[in-house]
């Protein structure tokens, strides 16, 4: 059996919690087969200043720790990591559709590969705009295919692997989860994805425009994956010489 801290990031730019966190309460506690498999779980909402009332509900509920922690995703998952008293960490976004069967399934990939980086395929729902199942597909390929999932996959690991990865890059502006995949990788980290597809919003691509939002993204991730995939060649030419 496993323990599982779940952290869930709130940012100052939510306005509200929505359905995230009294449903994974809901599934915790009652679902039988999921209580057969964690001995231990916890939920860790970090939220910051201006997003500090949104949480004040969950303050007092058991199972629930709220944390308030200067604003930036990376230094409020690094806080809620620092205080979680589970053996693996499951990071999750808010606009998660997480359903019992992908604790379940986590879980059963927790207790058979517990030295590994899991991720979930992505799916969008349908609240963007644009051929966002283009994006979907591309981010499934390159999680697949070249092992650089994003943190919308829902990142889990255990402590220790956390730990010895360092944490989120707080200095990094941004893509501190795609920098934590490189990191994963060039320690010699496996990633192991999970295999149910977790829904999560498309909605800044309505926000944004998707040809916009899609260029950027494409050119911001490349444009950081190029120096850590060097790196990582030469770590592996080292190793062989």
């Amino acid at each position: 059996m496993s323990s599982l801290s779940v952290v869930i990031p709130v940012g100052p730019a939510e306005t509200e919690l929505g359905e995230l966190p009294e449903r994974l309460l809901h599934i915790f506690r009652y679902d039988e087969k999921l209580a057969l498999q964690l001995r231990h779980w916890e939920i860790i909402l970090v939220c910051c200043e201006a997003s500090r009332h949104l949480c004040r509900h969950l303050q007092d509920t058991r199972g629930v720790t709220v944390l308030c922690a200067e604003a930036g995703r990376a230094k409020q998952m690094n806080a809620g990591a620092a205080v979680a008293s589970g053996g693996f960490i499951w990071f999750l976004h808010l606009d998660s559709d997480i359903e019992a069967l992908h604790c379940q399934q986590l879980s059963e990939r927790m207790m058979h590969n517990s030295d590994a980086l899991h991720y979930f395929p992505l799916a969008f729902r349908h609240d963007g705009a644009g051929p966002v199942l283009l994006n979907q597909w591309g981010a499934n390929l390159r999680s697949g295919l070249l092992g650089v999932p994003f943190g919308d996959q829902a990142f889990c690991l255990s402590a220790r692997s956390f730990a010895r990865l360092g944490g989120y890059s707080e200095d990094a502006s941004y893509g501190e989860d795609h920098l934590l995949v490189w990191h994963a990788r060039q320690t010699g980290l496996p990633l192991c994805s999970v295999g149910i597809p977790l829904p999560t919003s498309a909605r800044k691509y309505a926000a944004h425009g998707w040809l916009k939002l899609t260029f950027k993204y494409q050119y911001l991730w490349l444009k950081q994956a190029w120096p850590e995939w060097l790196y990582l060649l030469k770590l592996r030419f080292l190793q062989r010489n």
